[in-house]
């Protein structure tokens, strides 16, 4: 398809991975994107249904028409819709892909409104059990290399936020933060992005030179899915925090990573620096940072353990389990004290990483190649579900230099 309007002789393909579920009544559907590219859903009939299938570029919508009793005039207007809507392939969504602006996905996990947002992310801080609202001329008695915080929704992560970013405020005056995030919905190893992330809160600028450092030292490949950020909310979670952290106070940039699965390195009980991609993105990371020509401070968006149905254990979750995750958990977390990224692999990997810690990828990256002199657990907490469903576990750590 081309960028003219869409006619009878057009031949529209539907984009993979797309999915559909009964609306209300057993003739109405809803079409949607679970990768959240379309950033809203369609609803169709069951006819509608029936002609959408028949979109696989092969066929014109005038012989569409000859298949499914549908007036080809509304076979355009339905294609049109679906184009429009970017649930089409052909050059809206490409233009979409590789565009200057990523939209917000986690819309819900926060309200649409500056401030009703600004009110939700001061109870991060001041709810029972938070750190306080953080102070800027706080004494700076070490200096912040990099940072570990959830990318649980707010409602669940609450307060272990508050104790991350209030330590990211206090201890660095960076204005450049290299986020390395936990990748959900890529096979990719890295994924880099180009585009800003544009939040109810503003627009935050990708640092591009950065970027262009980085894919000089690594080389080809970081932009292999050029879906992978936008589904993903383990960066916009950090990304809509930093905003309002730093609104009236300074501008910033990021650096948008994410990684992916190191389950080849857990299966083999190899090191992750004895993987090559792995090692040249150490090395890419530690070369860019040191052409940067200003201060950084990382980032880490990852949890800890997965357990329960949800994530395919056999049995809902419950003691004395939840207590042996909590334990192992600690087992964890004191690797981090050290920041011994080495020591912190080797306690993951003995169990095999049975409980689906997320946060392995990017945590050892970042202690790899920030190299801080030592850390500091500022929060735990272990969110568990009334029914046992499931339960994720997730912390705040602070690295210093």
């Amino acid at each position: 398809m081309d960028s003219r309007p869409i006619t009878a002789d057009s031949r529209p393909r539907l984009r993979e991975r797309l999915a559909a579920a009964p609306e209300g009544s057993p003739d109405s559907f809803v079409l949607y994107d679970p990768q959240r590219v379309a950033p809203g859903h369609l609803s169709l009939t069951r006819l509608g249904v029936g002609a959408v299938q028949l979109f696989d570029g092969s066929k014109s919508l005038r012989e569409i028409g000859r298949i499914v009793p549908v007036p080809v005039d509304g076979l355009v207007q339905l294609a049109t819709a679906l184009d429009d809507g970017l649930f089409l392939d052909g050059p809206k969504v490409l233009a979409y892909l590789n565009g200057p602006v990523r939209r917000p996905s986690c819309i819900g996990c926060y309200p649409p409104e500056p401030d009703a947002i600004r009110e939700r992310f001061r109870k991060l801080f001041t709810n029972p059990g938070g750190p306080g609202l953080p102070d800027e001329n706080a004494a700076r008695t070490k200096s912040l290399r990099a940072v570990l915080v959830p990318h649980m929704d707010y409602a669940r992560g609450g307060v272990t936020y508050g104790w991350g970013f209030k330590e990211l405020l206090e201890r660095t005056d960076a204005s450049l933060f290299v986020i390395i995030a936990t990748s959900h919905y890529s096979p990719e190893r890295f994924t880099l992005t180009r585009m800003n992330f544009a939040t109810p809160l503003g627009l935050a600028t990708t640092d591009q030179a950065y970027v262009d450092r980085l894919v000089h030292h690594y080389g080809t490949g970081l932009f292999d899915d050029p879906v992978a950020h936008l589904p993903e909310h383990s960066i916009e979670l950090e990304v809509i925090l930093l905003q309002y952290l730093y609104e009236n106070r300074r501008p910033f940039r990021i650096v948008p990573l994410l990684v992916g699965s190191f389950a080849d390195c857990v299966h083999l009980g190899r090191d992750p620096s004895q993987s090559a991609d792995i090692a040249r993105m150490v090395a890419a990371l530690q070369r860019a940072e040191r052409e940067a020509g200003e201060k950084i401070c990382y980032i880490i968006s990852g949890d800890l353990a997965h357990i329960g149905p949800k994530f395919e254990d056999p049995e809902p979750v419950a003691e004395p389990f939840l207590s042996f995750s909590r334990k192992q958990d600690e087992s964890v977390l004191a690797t981090l004290h050290e920041a011994d990224e080495g020591e912190y692999f080797r306690v993951i990997a003995n169990e095999k990483d049975a409980r689906r810690i997320c946060g392995l990828p990017p945590t050892w990256l970042t202690l790899a190649v920030a190299k801080p002199s030592s850390g500091r657990v500022l929060h735990y907490s272990q969110y568990v579900h009334p029914t046992g469903h499931e339960s994720v576990s997730f912390a705040a750590a602070a690295f210093y230099e």
